[in-house]
């Protein structure tokens, strides 16, 4: 610990211009130890400054009460607004070190698919504590994403409380969802840029998470991950409902663009003009407001069901 804390205090001499000086945020005293998504043991002795990758990630550590210790995040976190305001380090797979290391960062509390491996590990020799959170697309995904960055953090009192709350709200949902009788046939889409096919969000991911726990059945199970949906593909889905995100409704023209696609016009959903358009990372992020993503979708799937509001008993 000794050999990093030097380290650091060298980095951050280094980094500092004559006559000034990186305002350092208030630091914590007592260590801690974590064990990441890799099964790595992580000490954290500094949450002063912290860079956050992933936008569940940015928000969880928002919700706990660090927004003031974050010097960076990347491109993916946007929510709260708050984080607007804060130095963008890029796309969380597209990472470079030295940007990062510029910031004089104490951690770094990054999703387990952040990348690349050789920009973390450039991190981790030039001291800095990297840890990498599970990013599981369920409810216990959600509370374990939450404990883990509570007790980088210091706070696993805290970190406690919240996903006890969470976890009641979850069990709720999960109540009301399980005693829905027909479940809808439901096609994620994905657009990444002007133009190109649409990804199809099939097992293993988050849309495929969060259809299932808004009581619907995710109408792609032939394959893992996301991939362009072919015209044939689609039709054999049979898809009743057309789930994406704002920002892929825009990109492929709005409601007419989507409907009026070749691999979308002849499905159930096009024909009877059922689209749900939400936003982004409240809809896949999976982090503190997973319960109003379920909510929000189960509300377009199942018309008639009677949710429990956030905080109810």
């Amino acid at each position: 610990m000794l050999r990093r804390l030097l380290r650091r205090i060298a980095l951050i001499a280094l980094l500092l211009p004559a006559g000034g000086g990186v305002a350092v945020a208030e630091t914590t005293v007592a260590e801690t130890t974590v064990v990441d998504a890799t099964g790595a043991e992580v000490t954290v002795g500094d949450t002063g400054r912290i860079v956050s990758i992933g936008g569940a990630v940015t928000e969880v550590v928002f919700a706990l009460g660090f927004a003031d210790n974050v010097v960076a995040v990347d491109s993916t976190s946007q929510y709260p607004h708050a984080v607007a305001e804060k130095p963008d380090v890029g796309y969380m797979r597209r990472l470079s070190a030295e940007p990062i290391l510029g910031l004089a960062p104490s951690v770094v509390l990054a999703v387990e698919d952040a990348g690349p491996e050789t920009a973390l590990n450039q991190l981790r020799e030039s001291g800095v504590p990297v840890v990498l959170v599970p990013d599981d697309p369920s409810y216990d995904g959600v509370l374990r994403k939450i404990g883990l960055i509570a007790a980088a953090l210091g706070i696993e009192e805290k970190g406690r409380a919240v996903t006890a709350s969470l976890r009641a709200d979850f069990k709720r949902l999960s109540d009301a969802v399980g005693g829905v009788g027909e479940r809808p046939k439901v096609l994620f889409l994905l657009s990444i840029g002007q133009g190109g096919a649409p990804l199809a969000g099939g097992r293993k991911t988050s849309a495929d998470g969060i259809i299932r726990l808004a009581g619907g059945i995710n109408a792609v199970d032939a394959f893992e991950g996301f991939k362009p949906l072919s015209p044939e593909a689609a039709v054999l889905a049979a898809p009743d409902v057309l789930l994406v995100t704002r920002r892929t409704l825009d990109l492929l023209g709005g409601r007419a663009g989507l409907l009026g696609r070749p691999e979308i016009s002849l499905t159930p959903a096009a024909q009877r003009g059922r689209v749900v358009a939400i936003d982004g990372l409240l809809l896949l992020g999976f982090g503190p407001r997973t319960g109003q993503a379920v909510r929000t979708l189960a509300a377009e799937l199942h018309p008639d069901l009677v949710l429990p509001s956030a905080g109810s008993r």
